[in-house]
């Protein structure tokens, strides 16, 4: 797929799951979704569509989706990666918070009634491989194929924040779809997103279910409020950003070790070097319309969850 059939499919996408959300609002008295069938719906309706614009195109598969070998080290270099650019996916988040709920926090009390083994499946596995095939894969290389590099992560990276359809996960799933673009330019492979995704959902996963065990309700516990709440924020963000400034420093000296370890270092470098070459236009009013759409869903679901 090219950068034109790929806006065109994220528009699907956002369309099908406005579809889907409508007609379960319409019959929510007939139609229950339990906490699985979220699961399986929110990952096909990105798989789904996907892999049928990509049959359509007549692209070969592995190379659309970028399944290729790495080495052992480079693997577990990579869990390194993921943990220290932890403190800025934390930042980031916690800024978000200044302005919206936490998304993650407020499905917690779902995710606790199953078993520990289900959520982790679901949400360090299942969500984490489905949206990287179809973000640092089928898009990522569909913008690569009309722009360049570095507009190929920008815009990948924002459909992939746009699709989390919550200004929350949206700010900082935009920074980590960039750090994952960056991975799989430094190593070739989208097994290198996949490991950090999987790492990343994994670890909130672990420390949910943790912090249950040994404080039962803490999740549940009533939130500060007003101006309490956003000194809360403030602190922990001020308390964050040094060290955050430091891990993400060593986090760059770890990417281009990984990049030098692939023998990629030079790929990694024309991200930036081939900013300025000239290719297909990205933004089509496709793309228009689909971030009009979710920024519209996105405004109204704050604005329900203020009215509630």
């Amino acid at each position: 797929m090219n950068g034109k059939k790929v806006n065109w499919f994220f528009l699907t996408t956002i369309l099908l799951h406005v579809l889907i959300v409508v007609v379960l609002v319409v019959f929510r008295y007939v139609i229950t979704l339990g906490i699985i069938a979220n699961f399986i719906i929110s990952s096909a309706m990105i798989v789904v569509p996907a892999l049928l614009f990509l049959a359509a195109s007549g692209d070969n598969w592995i190379w659309a989706i970028g399944f290729h070998r790495i080495k052992w080290s480079t693997a577990l270099m990579i869990v390194l990666f993921t943990f220290l650019t932890m403190p800025l996916t934390t930042v980031i988040n916690a800024f978000s918070m200044l302005f919206v709920e936490n998304a993650v926090a407020g499905m917690s009390d779902q995710i606790l009634t199953l078993p520990f083994i289900v959520s982790f499946f679901f949400i360090a596995v299942a969500a984490p491989v489905s949206e990287e095939v179809v973000f640092r894969g089928i898009v990522y290389r569909g913008y690569r194929r009309s722009g360049t590099l570095l507009q190929a992560a920008v815009f990948s990276a924002l459909l992939f924040a746009l699709g989390h359809l919550n200004f929350n996960q949206a700010a900082y799933a935009f920074a980590i779809g960039i750090m994952l673009v960056f991975l799989v330019e430094a190593t070739g492979s989208i097994w290198a997103s996949i490991i950090y995704h999987v790492v990343f959902n994994g670890y909130s996963v672990c420390v949910m279910y943790l912090a249950e065990k040994l404080f039962p309700g803490i999740l549940e516990a009533e939130e500060l409020t007003g101006q309490a709440y956003r000194d809360s924020m403030l602190y922990g963000m001020a308390s964050s950003l040094i060290l955050a400034a430091v891990t993400s420093a060593i986090a760059a000296c770890v990417l281009v070790w990984i990049a030098k370890n692939e023998n990629r270092t030079q790929r990694l470098a024309q991200i930036w070097k081939m900013r300025h070459d000239k290719k297909e236009k990205i933004v089509t009013v496709p793309l228009l319309i689909a971030v009009i759409i979710c920024i519209a869903y996105m405004v109204v679901d704050v604005i329900l969850y203020k009215m509630m």
